[in-house]
């Protein structure tokens, strides 16, 4: 039975994917126009990501057509491009808070919606679990549950996309990838399966069939766009038994000229024109620099003293601004795709052979490599350098991309050296000094945005390793920062009489200034942007008593759960690492 749709109107009528299979399927393509103006108007002015949404609106509307979601399980890679999922699902009227503060998060969520059958954030996962749900069916003898992946061709390059492609085909659980093949993630795709994929796309592919050789049922490539072609495939799929794969063609940025023409940019492109599609033109300012251009620039700079230098990313040659030297010297930066691991082993492979690489990883994502970090990289003391994008609270993106973890986790390694630059000047001082020559690897962690320095190109200066300084000295507590948590410290303490200390490095700690810290002052205060478990705080408390100090020791930093999204200075003032916040705290102890 289907109901009418009033013109101009259906999307209004659709508050559940159940209203949505009522509709008549000519009046999809009207649906289709409907949502896709609705996010271009909501991200317009609310921000978000915008490219990837707009690429699947009609493979979106798709699947739950014909599929019986959320019986039928529809897990989203990554979820950069689940915006019309979240908008057809029960979220519509409350779409304009997404990645607000207490608002609807930018990615699937599970304590979200019943919709939502996987939290996802970071790339490779959806059909690893999308597998795991499908043999949890079988074992429970429901056999007709559909289970669909949907991955794009960037992510599906990632290993652990491999990984569960490699187990699902030795499976007959009923499991469908779909294969979002739109050339470009964040930035363009790259490697040999793109290749492959383009091959496949023009026809000229001779070899066998990579997904048919790994069991997979194949179909495709398909225009992703034309509902009349996906919907009776789909529902063909539904039929075939074991696993299936589905290779559909999409154009990111669909419907909108400019997202379409820049690919990149309109990824996530902040506020803009949503009748025009241009971007909102601030007026020039003078402003600090973003951190991440602060490396990409210097990288540079200094590749072109010292030609041992390499620069490597995942997949993130725009975020980490590694572009500049992969537009410079293209023969010396790499993008290795989504394979954090492998970049991290890559890297220690250049460095036996006397390379300096540079492997730029977000912080969040440099988790995904843990093991290559201890065993390929610090158990055999080399020389990687370390540059963590991220750091610390990131924002909108939420708990899957805040970069709160990497100095718990990389502090127990040994053999690795930690930095935390308070500015800008220091990032520079930090890679400068790091590519004249280490006995150790390196992790230099640094936040997301913009820093404090207008003046920033400094000439180069060589920073000791292990050393801290002194940025106030006062005389009833010390509080010791660590990376850009010296700056509200700095405006928190401005009329008070205490000391501030700026440790810069994690490990090794300054155990000289950390002792005459002890000594001349009872109360201390740490402050981080790092989990307060295991981190800098706790590498205080453990140099505390090991030498069988009895002073007061307060550690302030990331609480023991998982941050929602919300702007950075939102957060901060929520968990007190804000300005004011420091100073009350300062003061209840004065």
């Amino acid at each position: 039975m289907y109901f009418c749709a009033v013109q101009n109107n259906i999307l209004n009528q659709i508050n559940s994917p159940e209203q949505l299979r009522l509709l008549n399927q000519k009046d999809l393509p009207q649906l289709a126009q409907e949502l896709r103006n609705f996010i271009i108007n909501i991200v317009a002015t609310k921000e978000g990501h915008l490219g990837a949404s707009l690429g699947v609106v009609e493979l979106t509307i798709a699947l739950h057509y014909v599929f019986n979601t959320p019986n039928d399980q529809l897990i989203w890679d990554v979820g950069h491009q689940a915006y019309g999922h979240k908008i057809l699902t029960g979220r519509r009227d409350n779409f304009h808070t997404n990645r607000q503060l207490h608002g609807i998060s930018g990615f699937p969520k599970r304590d979200e919606s019943i919709y939502d059958t996987f939290g996802v954030g970071h790339a490779s996962t959806s059909i690893s679990a999308a597998l795991g749900m499908a043999i949890a069916s079988k074992l429970k003898g429901d056999f007709e549950k559909q289970h669909i992946a949907v991955i794009g061709d960037a992510s599906i390059a990632g290993g652990m996309a491999f990984e569960g492609l490699n187990h699902a085909g030795v499976t007959n659980s009923n499991i469908l990838v779909i294969l979002n093949d739109n050339a470009i993630g964040i930035d363009p795709s790259v490697g040999a399966l793109k290749q492959y994929l383009t091959n496949v796309k023009k026809g000229t592919q001779k070899q066998d069939n990579i997904f048919e050789a790994l069991n997979f049922n194949y179909s495709g490539p398909i225009d992703g766009h034309d509902l009349p072609k996906l919907i009776p495939e789909l529902e063909r799929l539904k039929t075939v038994k074991g696993p299936k794969f589905l290779h559909v063609i999409t154009t990111k940025g669909k419907g909108l000229k400019q997202a379409e023409e820049d690919q990149v940019k309109y990824h996530a492109p902040g506020k803009f024109n949503a009748k025009t599609g241009d971007l909102s033109i601030k007026a020039p300012t003078i402003e600090p620099p973003k951190y991440q251009d602060v490396f990409g620039h210097t990288i540079v700079e200094l590749a072109k003293i010292n030609k041992k230098i390499v620069g490597i990313t995942p997949a993130m040659p725009t975020g980490s601004s590694l572009k500049y030297m992969m537009a410079d010297m293209p023969d010396r930066a790499f993008d290795v795709g989504i394979a954090e691991q492998h970049a991290v082993t890559l890297a220690a492979g250049m460095a036996t052979q006397g390379l300096i690489p540079f492997c730029n990883i977000y912080s969040t994502f440099l988790q995904r490599a843990y093991d290559q970090i201890i065993h390929d990289v610090a158990l055999q003391k080399l020389p990687v350098i370390f540059c963590l994008d991220r750091a610390g609270l990131v924002g909108e993106d939420g708990a899957t991309h805040h970069g709160v973890f990497d100095l718990s986790y990389l502090r127990c390694i040994p053999d690795l050296i930690i930095f935390a630059p308070r500015n800008e000047i220091e990032l520079r001082n930090i890679m400068y000094t790091a590519q004249l020559g280490l006995d150790y690897p390196i992790a230099i962690r640094y936040p997301r945005g913009r820093g404090v320095t207008i003046d920033w190109k400094q000439p180069f200066s060589k920073i000791e390793i292990g050393s801290g300084v002194s940025l106030k000295q006062g005389n009833h507590l010390a509080v010791l920062s660590i990376g850009n948590m010296a700056e509200p410290v700095s405006k928190a303490i401005e009329t008070l009489d205490v000391s501030h200390y700026d440790m810069r490095f994690i490990k090794p700690l300054d155990a000289n200034l950390l002792h005459r810290i002890f000594k001349a002052n009872q109360t201390i205060i740490t402050i981080e942007d790092n989990a307060i478990t295991g981190g800098f705080g706790t590498a205080i408390l453990e140099f505390s008593a090991e030498h069988n100090y009895k002073n007061t020791i307060k550690t302030l930093g990331i609480p023991d759960h998982f941050i929602e999204h919300a702007k950075v200075d939102e957060l901060h003032q929520r968990i007190g690492l804000d300005a004011d916040s420091i100073l009350k705290f300062i003061k209840t102890l004065l």
